[in-house]
C-alpha cells in the first residue's frame, strides 16, 4: 500500500476575497513529478492518498490496446477517446458508443454503469421532451465501460463480470495501473466508483508520475509506449469526446494546447495532467471536493510552472484565477491562488 497522509489539514490553495475580506477557502494538495519520479514541486502533502476516480481512465484503457483488443475490433481514435472520457451525453458521445456495442454484438443492457441523465443541457432537454430521462449510454462513463466490454470479449471472459475485482478485465487494469505507478497491483486499495467500476486509492505523487510517463512514454517498453502514444493521440484529436462542447475544462485544456496537455478530471475535484514534451505530470486534489476552485487551481498552477504560454492562458481565461463580478458587472472580489508554505520549487528531490 502506498504511504502518505490522508488529505486532511492541507494548506489553502485557492481563496475567495470579497473586498478586503477572505470569504472562502479551499484546501488541497498537488504534486508535479517528472518521468524519473522526481518531485519537482508540491503543495500540501504530495503523498496524500486519494481515490483517483475517473482521472485514471487513461491508465485503465491501456489493457484495451496492449491486449490486441483495440486492433481486433478495429477501434478508431474516436472510440479510444471515448474509452478515457467522462462525457456529457451528447449525441457525439452516445451514438458512437451505441454503434461500438453493436459491432461487438452486444446491447446497451450489457453496460453496468447505470442510467444517468445527460450532463449536456440540450441533450437533457431533448430527452425530456420525449418523456425520457437518460440511459446507460448517457452515463458519463459509458465509453470506459464499452472499452471494458471490448477487452472482456477479446479475453473470452464473461461480460457480466467485467467489473469484478480479480476477474480478467479488472485484473489486467489493476496490473497496468500498478505498473505505471510502480506499485504492487495486489496491494492497491480500491472502492466503488459512481459507475460501479473499481476506483483505485493512490498517492498524488504516484499518480503524477504515471501520467508523466503516459504523456512521455519514450523510455517504456515498446508495447506500452505504443499504447500510451495511441491514447494520447486519440485524446488530442478529439477533445470534445473526452468531455463535451460546453464549459468542460478537459476539452478546453486539450484544445487550447493542441493536445500538448493530456488532461483528465475525476469526481470530487481530482485532476491529472500529463505534459507532452516536458516529461512532467501534475496531480491534484481539492479537499472539499467542490468544483469552484478546480479550474482556477489547474490553470493557475499551469501558469505558475510555465506549462502554458500567454496565448493559451488567454484562451483559458474563463477557468483562470481572476476578478469576481456581480450581476451588474462590478468587480466585487477576487478568486485567487495562495502560495502554500509547503510548496516546492523545482527541488528535484
Amino acid at each position: 500500500m502506498p504511504t502518505g497522509k490522508n488529505p486532511i489539514d492541507e494548506p489553502v490553495l485557492v481563496q475567495v476575497r470579497r473586498g478586503d475580506f477572505v470569504e472562502s477557502r479551499h484546501r488541497g494538495s498537488f504534486a508535479l513529478v517528472d518521468t524519473e519520479r522526481r518531485l519537482q514541486a508540491s503543495g500540501g502533502e504530495p503523498g496524500a492518498q486519494i481515490l483517483a476516480r475517473s482521472a485514471i481512465k487513461g491508465l485503465q484503457a491501456l489493457p484495451l490496446i496492449e491486449s490486441g483488443a483495440a486492433d481486433r475490433f478495429e477501434l478508431s481514435p474516436r472510440e479510444i477517446a471515448l474509452a478515457v472520457s467522462s462525457h456529457d451525453g451528447e449525441a457525439c458521445h452516445t451514438e458512437p458508443v451505441s454503434a461500438w456495442l453493436e459491432r461487438l454484438g452486444l446491447g446497451e443492457d450489457r453496460l453496468l454503469c447505470g442510467s444517468q441523465p445527460p450532463r449536456d443541457r440540450t441533450a437533457r432537454a431533448a430527452l425530456k421532451e420525449r418523456g425520457l430521462g437518460g440511459s446507460a449510454l448517457h452515463n458519463n462513463c459509458s465509453g470506459k465501460h464499452a472499452g471494458f466490454l471490448t477487452l472482456s470479449k477479446h479475453l473470452g471472459a464473461d461480460p457480466a463480470e467485467y467489473l469484478e475485482v480479480g476477474a480478467p478485465v479488472q485484473r489486467a487494469v489493476f496490473e497496468a495501473v500498478g505498473d505505471m505507478c510502480e506499485l504492487d497491483p495486489a496491494e492497491l486499495g480500491y472502492a466503488l466508483d459512481g459507475c460501479s467500476a473499481p476506483t483505485l486509492r493512490l498517492g498524488l505523487r504516484e499518480l503524477a508520475h504515471a501520467f508523466a510517463k503516459l504523456a512521455n512514454p519514450e523510455r517504456l517498453a515498446a508495447p506500452r509506449r505504443a499504447a500510451c502514444e495511441r491514447i494520447a493521440a486519440s485524446v488530442a484529436a478529439h477533445p470534445a469526446l473526452v468531455a463535451g462542447h460546453y464549459k468542460r475544462l478537459c476539452t478546453d485544456l486539450i484544445e487550447a494546447t493542441g493536445g500538448r496537455l493530456f488532461a483528465k478530471v475525476g469526481a470530487e475535484s481530482v485532476y491529472v495532467i500529463g505534459v507532452r514534451g516536458r516529461n512532467l505530470g501534475l496531480a491534484l486534489k481539492i479537499e472539499d471536493g467542490g468544483a469552484r476552485a478546480l479550474g482556477p487551481l489547474v490553470v493557475g498552477l499551469l501558469e505558475r510552472f510555465d506549462l502554458i504560454d500567454r496565448a493559451e492562458r488567454e484562451r483559458l481565461a474563463a477557468w483562470a484565477p481572476g476578478p469576481l463580478r456581480n450581476w451588474a458587472g462590478r468587480v466585487v472580489g477576487e478568486l485567487e491562488l495562495v502560495e502554500p508554505a509547503a510548496a516546492g520549487n523545482g527541488t528535484g528531490s
